[in-house]
């Protein structure tokens, strides 16, 4: 897809294995990779004024899962655009994520046609803003 080439996407989960088949699939269509093992690692990168950027984000991790980390960066004015993945999904974590203010949330294993159709709306939706 054209939208994904030359964007950022930024890789918050505690899976290794996750982090880096993201990376390979990510850098297949010419995005830009950095992944975090953590919540807080992530959280302590300050990403504001970035452009065609995403979030793809676990919904369960240790010590600060991904709900938690969307409120922390709408707390202090951050606006990244945000998918949510999680291998425990349903519709009270669906509302939870979304109320967050994620734009989407997918189960694992991800369909990478899923997920490049969500990331290119993440990435319209930066890009708008």
């Amino acid at each position: 897809m054209e939208i994904l080439e030359g964007a950022t996407a930024y890789v918050v989960d505690d899976d290794d294995a996750v982090r880096d088949s993201m990376r390979a699939l990510l850098e297949s269509y010419g995005m830009s990779v950095e992944d975090f093992s953590s919540a807080c690692a992530f959280l302590k990168t300050g990403l504001r004024g970035l452009t065609l950027s995403c979030l793809l984000l676990d919904l369960h991790m240790p010590g600060m899962g991904g709900v938690e980390v969307l409120e922390r960066l709408r707390a202090r004015g951050d606006s990244i655009p945000a998918i949510v993945i999680t291998g425990k999904g349903d519709l009270a974590a669906r509302s939870r994520v979304v109320g967050a203010g994620a734009l989407d949330m997918l189960e694992k294993p991800v369909n990478e046609e899923a997920l490049a159709h969500a990331i290119a709306a993440a990435l319209r939706s930066s890009a708008a803003v």
